[in-house]
């Protein structure tokens, strides 16, 4: 009986991956961001509801990261599940085992994999020969988890972020880039201002079409807009580029006088790390458009929601039942 459920369930289930925001149409996320507005309510209540119970998610992190530690493994605990940490030194990944070898064993164990990777390439050759949801959690292409909690704390605060005005300010990197796919989902304008020689993909720009503007200043990206958004100059694994970079990004910090250039309500944003006197002054980082905290809590509930979609294939569970 068992074993013709298992097989009627395999035959019939596709495994979701979540490895960018071009993989969901809008009416997904709509869901995934109900849900996870839901799910922080009932946190703030004290309600932990146990929808994941005895399901459990292996987290592979080749980078190090506090927040997309912490808010996975909290957010399985919360829902009654559990995570396991898995590091370089943890895996057989570190000592050469083929990615898909790796992903075949694992995906027999657990009910998801979460991966924070240094070569968008793996991922995907992971997702690949995996037979359940694989989630990035950040490559060198894109950061999509992040891009829920800032869409999701963006519009707690100031209700649909479509048709918005966005500023990105700093490195045309995986953050950029996912705020071009997020732009493209979401349908919003993004004004992205980067260094010469640091701008985002030309194929990912192209793909998203006349919402995204490259313009040349911090202060010309941040005109009229709704949130500005920034992240550090030298990610990691940038390390040894960090002073070139300060020299190059030095007219790009978000100071007051950029931010005035913004709507008086604007936002501030960044995915922390942040380091300021660099990318953005204390003024603004600890000012009153500041929603970082926010930010960083709301990977919390998104990533909790985004994990019950891609387990359950469903966001629909009763909440005032913490059984």
């Amino acid at each position: 009986m068992i074993a013709a459920f298992c097989i009627f369930r395999d035959f019939f289930m596709t495994v979701r991956h979540f490895l960018s925001l071009l993989d969901y149409p809008l009416a997904d996320y709509r869901r995934i961001l109900a849900r996870a507005a839901d799910l922080k309510q009932a946190y703030e209540a004290g309600i932990r509801p146990a929808t994941l119970r005895q399901r459990v998610l292996g987290m592979i992190f080749e980078k190090a990261s506090t927040r997309t530690r912490l808010s996975f493994e909290a957010g399985m605990a919360q829902l009654g599940g559990t995570a396991i940490f898995l590091s370089p030194r943890d895996t057989q990944l570190g000592r050469g085992e083929p990615v898909e070898d790796s992903a075949r064993v694992m995906s027999r164990m657990v009910d998801a994999v979460m991966i924070r990777a240094k070569d968008h390439a793996m991922i995907e050759q992971f997702a690949a020969y995996s037979k359940v949801p694989v989630i990035n959690a950040l490559t060198d292409i894109n950061h999509p988890c992040q891009l829920l909690a800032d869409v999701f704390t963006f519009e707690q605060k100031r209700g649909s972020i479509q048709g918005k005005r966005v500023a990105w300010i700093g490195d045309g990197f995986n953050m950029c880039h996912s705020y071009i796919n997020a732009a493209q989902v979401f349908d919003f304008e993004l004004m992205i201002a980067t260094p010469i020689g640091y701008e985002p993909d030309a194929d990912i720009v192209a793909a998203a079409g006349g919402r995204i503007h490259l313009v040349n200043t911090a202060e010309e990206a941040a005109l009229d807009a709704d949130l500005v958004v920034t992240d550090v100059w030298a990610s990691m694994g940038q390390e040894e580029e960090r002073e070139r970079r300060l020299r190059d990004f030095s007219d790009f910090t978000i100071d007051d006088r950029v931010m005035d250039k913004a709507n008086a309500d604007a936002l501030f944003m960044h995915c922390l790390p942040a380091h300021r006197g660099e990318e953005v002054t204390a003024g603004v980082m600890d000012g009153p458009q500041s929603v970082v905290w926010e930010e960083a809590e709301a990977r919390l509930h998104t990533q909790k929601a985004l994990l019950e979609f891609l387990i359950l294939g469903d966001v629909s569970a009763d909440l005032s039942n913490p059984n």
